[in-house]
């Protein structure tokens, strides 16, 4: 109970958002505004602020991105193969294999933050950094793979996305401001981090205004079965692989958090962009958030009780 009720605030900003967009309140206009707000600021004023003091001795980076990765192709060749003994089309099957590998990082950081403070947001962030170039090459190079397009070089535009992602380039100028030991530099540092603060709440905000319950239309099949794969999937190999190597216990519940993600809603604009089955991957977007409200609390108890935080 103590779970359900330091995680209820994220979702119900969740909801609040999507009330908040569907109510006209103050506008659509002003929600795409939001997501950009977020994307080219805010969430790159957060990277930086946690990415750049950080602790980043040891094996702490390294054991968390050899997890998060082993769990990530495990659901990936899981959605391979389901796409196959479905027999579904190119565009299903890419929808089906963002379902069950992407991730909502904005849940995860917000979570985190709410069970266990800056130090668990710190290990989200470093997360993300490790997952958010790895899982967009891998999707494109996918897309490339199950709707070929004569010409077309889908992973060579991947890679100058990445280039100019802003997300991905405050954690490239974090890192060398860590490792160059600038550690908090007065007035930059402070302005980054109220804007930083500013970002959990807004995002999750958007994340409920992108959600689409209405005129909901897809293959029921693949919407489960990426449900299964992003939600029982992903979190076993993930409780499985942070036992067998006795990963810090905090460590251990966050990747398990990342874990129980449901799929990010950039999944949908990548589906419109590269000829994917979009409404099929609005309806798991949707369907695997609402999933989530029931799963990711259930997820992290067993989480506090193997990994001994309780």
């Amino acid at each position: 109970m103590d779970i359900v009720l330091s995680i209820a605030p994220v979702f119900v900003l969740i909801c609040l958002g999507y009330g908040l967009r569907r109510g006209g309140i103050p506008s659509a206009e002003f929600w795409n505004l939001n997501d950009r707000l977020v994307y080219f600021l805010l969430m790159p004023a957060l990277f930086y602020v946690r990415i750049s003091t950080a602790d980043l001795s040891g094996e702490v980076l390294a054991t968390m991105a050899s997890v998060l990765y082993a769990a990530f192709f495990a659901a990936t060749g899981y959605g391979v193969l389901v796409g196959w003994l479905i027999h579904r089309d190119g565009a299903v099957v890419t929808s089906l294999l963002q379902g069950v590998g992407r991730f909502n990082t904005f849940i995860a950081l917000a979570v985190a933050e709410a069970l266990y403070g800056a130090p668990a947001l710190q290990m989200a962030v470093l997360a993300a950094a490790a997952l958010i170039p790895v899982v967009n090459l891998t999707v494109v190079g996918l897309f490339a793979i199950y709707l070929p397009k004569p010409g077309a070089r889908p992973v060579l535009s991947a890679l100058k996305g990445l280039a100019t992602n802003p997300l991905i380039l405050s954690v490239l100028i974090g890192l060398a401001a860590n490792w160059a030991g600038l550690g908090r530099l007065p007035v930059l540092h402070d302005a980054l981090a109220v804007l930083g603060a500013a970002a959990l709440p807004i995002m999750l905000l958007c994340v409920g205004a992108n959600l689409k319950l209405r005129g909901l239309s897809g293959d029921a099949l693949p919407i489960a079965l990426s449900a299964i794969g992003k939600l029982v999937v992903f979190p076993v190999v993930i409780l499985a692989l942070t036992l067998a190597l006795g990963v810090d216990p905090l460590q251990a519940q966050v990747l398990l958090i990342y874990g129980a993600l449901p799929v990010g809603v950039a999944a949908y604009t990548l589906s419109r962009q590269l000829g994917g089955d979009a409404p099929l991957m609005a309806a798991m977007i949707t369907v695997q958030t609402l999933l989530s409200f029931a799963a990711m609390p259930i997820w992290i108890a067993i989480g506090e009780r193997v990994f001994g935080l309780g």
